[in-house]
């Protein structure tokens, strides 16, 4: 039997697959299974939930499919959720690995927003100013997203991105993170307004009890999340390894090395 490789989407986004991704994992005889968190696409809400509930999550799925362990990757938002899995899951987890990730909201010696693009500077300060004013900002923001197309994903992440970011930000990978967008937000902004207030709040777990193997994956031109954090959280967990890759950005660390990156967690 194969091995699954639990992958945790961005914040927005929905569980997905991307066929080269996919077809990676494939070749590395992993099992890619993308899922969906609560609010996102057809997932129920949980309100209130934390992001150390995936691991529950993450963990019926494996039951499910009659897998004892599995290998599990976060990209964005999702960085925290497989680190939780890491935490909690004991040794159903492999290995982790965190691309793009972002860093607790409390991270001592971190400043948090530096370096980030307009986009995320207003979303974090409406979620400053309160769960009225984060509402009304998601809504906008999933209002410019409904029936986006490839052509149209570049521009609508505008200050967020720069020009490594924009090079990937074509053909099929275009087509799969507008797809993304589309079905995440398809039934309104819980998902991602559940996401946001988990991220800011406390992850559930602490970073000590990670005993599995991470590795921690950033460009140096992410603008989305600074590798300012990815720095942070691979100093920060236990035994973590880093991968800070210049010249890379948030999307174009895992489309340009993606095989790398599952070579990566192969090899312990």
């Amino acid at each position: 039997m194969t091995i699954p490789l639990i992958t945790h989407h961005g914040t927005p986004g929905a569980g997905i697959a991307y066929e080269p991704f996919a077809q990676a994992a494939a070749e590395r005889e992993l099992e890619y299974i993308a899922y969906s968190r609560p609010g996102y696409a057809t997932t129920p809400r949980k309100a209130g939930r934390s992001v150390a509930d995936c691991a529950a999550d993450v963990a019926a799925i494996l039951d499910d499919m009659g897998a004892e362990r599995c290998y599990t990757l976060g990209w964005s938002g999702g960085g925290p959720h497989a680190l939780a899995c890491a935490a909690l899951l004991g040794d159903r987890v492999i290995k982790a690995a965190v691309l793009a990730g972002v860093a607790p909201w409390d991270a001592q010696g971190l400043d948090w927003t530096a370096g980030m693009g307009a986009e995320n500077l207003e979303e974090f300060a409406a979620m400053e100013e309160g769960p009225e004013a984060l509402r009304a900002f998601l809504e906008e923001a999933r209002s410019s997203v409904e029936g986006i197309t490839r052509d149209q994903v570049a521009a609508s992440l505008g200050d967020l991105i720069g020009e490594t970011d924009r090079r990937v930000l074509e053909g099929d990978f275009a087509d799969f993170l507008a797809e993304s967008f589309r079905v995440g937000l398809a039934e309104g902004t819980d998902g991602w307004f559940d996401d946001d207030l988990a991220t800011r709040a406390s992850w559930g777990f602490s970073l000590d009890e990670i005993r599995v193997p991470v590795t921690v994956w950033h460009g140096d031109d992410d603008r989305m999340v600074p590798m300012a954090h990815g720095a942070w959280l691979a100093s920060h967990v236990p035994g973590a390894r880093a991968v800070l890759r210049p010249g890379e950005g948030h999307l174009s660390i895992a489309v340009d090395h993606y095989g790398e990156i599952l070579d990566d967690l192969l090899a312990g």
